[in-house]
């Protein structure tokens, strides 16, 4: 009996013990990205001065309309930008699940870093994603420290360039860079080409009447199957919605990214409370 109730009183320290790793805030995979995070901003060039009118001039006038509309004429040039989204619907390895999701973009050199935090049944789940100096990669870690899944190549090359370009309009001073280059196609309609370590991606960016962008499409984003380690070509979409007005700026407050596979479409991600905060 006294064995017994030894073996039960080391079962409960032990349990508490992993309750209470679970719980620090903490973790290997967020030192990574913070270290990442850190060496992306230390390549950066400090971007000086406000958006004019001039800077804008010979973009496409979708693209001029869209600066008029959000109010960034007048705005501080931004280097680079910090996004944290919080309670995203998202679906990982075709399971749903909460999650919060910050991710870093930077100018000088189309890069970003990303973190999610989430928990299946109560285990803390964790992901790194990133697309830093011309390699991408993605990787999930349950429990902080067993691997499920690390992704790379140039599959994952691809679709980290091509996702900086999705995610470019929300950071102004990456519209005006040399390495991304703009297409007219309609009032509505812009093609966007980013060039860079290279590796080349495209997409068409959809704008409304009054200058808001509204979505993003594109072929070039691949598809990981994080069981398999492979990647896939799918079809990718980012759409944008309900714009309100922050501090002077107009945002989007609800992102929600699709895969669109042949069975039909799957929105992974949906997002309605973000925050921009810009450096």
């Amino acid at each position: 009996m006294r064995i017994m109730m030894y073996v039960i009183g080391i079962l409960f320290i032990l349990v508490g013990a992993i309750l209470i790793f679970f719980q620090l805030p903490m973790s290997k995979t967020k030192s990574e990205f913070n270290q990442k995070k850190q060496e992306a901003i230390n390549r950066q060039q400090l971007i000086e001065g406000s958006f004019s009118e001039e800077d804008i001039k010979d973009l496409p006038e979708p693209l001029q309309r869209y600066f008029r509309y959000c109010g960034f004429i007048g705005m501080k040039k931004p280097t680079y930008m910090q996004v944290t989204y919080k309670d995203v619907d998202f679906i990982q390895g075709g399971k749903p699940l909460k999650m919060d999701y910050m991710h870093y973009n930077f100018t000088t050199q189309p890069e970003r870093v990303a973190f999610i935090d989430a928990s299946v049944m109560g285990i803390p789940f964790q992901g790194l994603d990133n697309y830093l100096e011309g390699d991408g990669g993605m990787k999930g870690v349950i429990a902080k420290t067993i691997n499920l899944f690390d992704v790379k190549g140039e599959g994952m090359n691809a679709a980290g360039l091509v996702t900086c370009l999705a995610e470019g309009l929300l950071l102004p001073s990456f519209i005006l860079q040399d390495y991304v280059t703009w297409e007219s196609i309609d009032n509505n309609h812009v093609k966007a080409t980013l060039d860079y370590y290279g590796l080349k991606v495209s997409g068409i960016f959809t704008f409304d009447e009054s200058g808001a962008f509204i979505s993003f499409y594109t072929s070039d984003r691949m598809m990981a199957d994080e069981t398999t380690g492979t990647t896939q070509s799918v079809d990718w979409e980012c759409i944008a919605e309900d714009y309100k007005e922050i501090d002077g700026i107009k945002y989007p407050t609800r992102l929600k990214a699709v895969w669109h596979e042949e069975q039909g479409d799957l929105v992974y991600f949906d997002s309605n409370q973000f925050k921009v905060t810009y450096y």
